[in-house]
């Protein structure tokens, strides 16, 4: 990684070069493994990086080893719901960031399970939280096809995401400035 302007837009980062290097390589290292986790989520890198360490059967220190070996094992998965099983049960990741990972690694099958998107679906607010992998998967796959079904258009899964995101968030901005960005009902920020 040596061009930065193209590590800038990281979202375009992780579609294209991250994307092509699984494909070639079946696995993806550390530091492109962990910009999927900042895209995602900044502020539970560190966590995640402890949870890594934590989970690993070898007990290994280091992150590049066990980051291969976990990419490498969705890379081998023989279905959506197995890749989606590994992580969240052998790794325990939540749903949303389990998704964000798939997202960037299989954009067609995938899209991210996030707060915002469930707002504009007016659904799913509560699938983040549920315990058992079965419920999680078959409520994982309803709300991918409520993702789909949103938005009108031959969009793909990952743009209709992105639209969603996009929309809650320009709403949002605009209840803020309509208000003047004074907490309504002692509304907390996201």
């Amino acid at each position: 990684m040596t061009d930065y302007v193209r590590y800038y837009n990281l979202e375009e980062y992780l579609c294209s070069e991250v994307s092509r290097r699984f494909y070639a390589h079946g696995s993806i290292g550390a530091f492109d493994f962990f910009s999927i986790i900042i895209w995602k989520a900044n502020r539970a890198k560190t966590q995640i990086a402890r949870k890594l360490r934590k989970m690993d059967k070898a007990q290994r220190a280091d992150l590049e080893a066990i980051v291969r070996d976990l990419t490498r094992n969705l890379s081998e998965a023989r279905s959506a719901e197995e890749r989606l099983r590994i992580l969240m049960e052998h790794w325990r990741f939540a749903l949303p960031m389990a998704s964000a990972i798939l997202t960037v690694l299989w954009p067609d099958e995938f899209t991210v399970y996030d707060v915002r998107v469930c707002e504009q679906l007016k659904d799913f607010h509560r699938l983040g939280s549920v315990a058992r992998f079965d419920v999680v998967w078959v409520g994982y796959g309803q709300y991918r096809d409520a993702v789909r079904a949103a938005v009108p258009g031959e969009l793909s899964l990952r743009d209709k995401d992105r639209y969603l995101w996009a929309k809650s968030s320009a709403s949002q901005l605009e209840r803020d400035i309509a208000t003047g960005f004074v907490r309504v009902n002692s509304r907390i920020d996201r």
